[in-house]
């Protein structure tokens, strides 16, 4: 990571907004970090050349943020949270920033249709393995600002993150049970906002959601993150044939915050769990359909060739659904992840 390639992209990338079209995620400085991590770095300029030519400029700020509380979630200010979180972090350490403001923007999890904390972990990623140089530093205050101007919670979520994990919940479901358990929306048409919106509706999700027991320490929520992705790699065999392409974000949510964790406060690991658990369970009971279908068959692959075929295929969803299985593939061993990449390409 340190020859300059993914230097170079954010500097090409910074001059655009974290969102085109209306309220489209910007996924390029998401995509080339990961395109970077695996070591295609010679695909990222031809990327950005025909990526770039869709963005919208980098939004000009209203008035400075002094009440943060009611600028949160607000997209009309996307352009002040930018300039606010750039002076942050040139005036403060980047780890005492994202400390302070971790437990803030948790909450809001699905800002942007949780690209808000995607785009977070890849910035976090990018910092935790170079020096700290500008560029990588203006990355994360974006991301941060964009999180922070599309704050957004999943209904219920709140409780949970209110609890004490030492007295709430009773129950003992694993991830794998706590998913299978999660009920769906009747009306899955619309965009992300309107789906989340129909959420208080379904009598059964607050208590799907309080179904996994809150970690009650550390090392239990990393354990627990690691699960969730994992499973949530596996779902995305059995259901992403419904909506492909935001059902990838059952994956990478949870991968944002697990990638996160070594630069927080062991504190909030366990709430983190508790927050990427709601993000999941969310694009599931929204997206994916109430039936399965069975895996598809697809020719064995090394981890290598299964990001160089993502790679290949140059649509951000699928390289960013590679990066994320990898993770789960290495820290599991489970052979079968490694389809998902390949079946997300045939699928978008």
């Amino acid at each position: 990571m340190s020859d300059g390639v993914l230097d170079e992209a954010y500097e090409r990338l910074h001059r655009t907004g974290p969102e085109f079209e209306g309220w489209l995620s910007n996924h390029g400085p998401m995509a080339v970090e990961a395109l970077v991590r695996h070591g295609h770095q010679q695909r990222v300029h031809r990327w950005l050349d025909d990526y770039l030519g869709r963005l919208d400029e980098l939004p000009r700020g209203l008035h400075p943020i002094d009440d943060w509380r009611s600028a949160l979630g607000d997209p009309k200010r996307a352009g002040d949270w930018l300039t606010y979180f750039d002076g942050q972090l040139r005036e403060h350490p980047w780890r005492a920033v994202l400390g302070t403001w971790w437990p803030r923007l948790l909450p809001g999890i699905a800002a942007g249709a949780t690209h808000g904390v995607i785009r977070v972990g890849h910035a976090v990623r990018a910092l935790d393995s170079a020096d700290e140089n500008p560029l990588r530093l203006a990355e994360l205050g974006q991301a941060l600002g964009y999180w922070a101007a599309r704050w957004q919670p999943i209904p219920g979520t709140d409780q949970l993150l209110a609890g004490n994990p030492e007295q709430s919940g009773t129950s003992d479901v694993d991830v794998a049970a706590a998913l299978a358990g999660v009920p769906r929306i009747d009306d899955q048409t619309g965009g992300i906002r309107d789906r989340l919106g129909r959420l208080p509706d379904v009598p059964r999700w607050e208590p799907a959601l309080a179904a996994l027991r809150p970690a009650r320490s550390p090392a239990e929520a990393q354990r627990g993150l690691t699960t969730l992705v994992h499973r949530a790699g596996l779902d995305y065999l059995r259901f992403g044939h419904t909506n492909p392409v935001m059902l990838v974000h059952a994956v990478t949510a949870p991968t944002a915050v697990l990638r996160t964790l070594p630069a927080l406060d062991r504190a909030l690991w366990a709430p983190s769990l508790t927050a990427a658990w709601a993000a999941t369970a969310a694009m599931t009971s929204v997206y994916a359909p109430a039936d399965s279908i069975a895996p598809p068959t697809v020719a064995p692959a090394t981890p290598a060739e299964v990001f160089a075929r993502a790679a290949r295929h140059g649509d951000e969803h699928v390289v960013k659904l590679a990066d994320a299985i990898l993770d789960a593939y290495a820290a599991s061993g489970d052979d079968r992840l490694l389809i998902a990449p390949g079946y997300a390409g045939q699928l978008i």
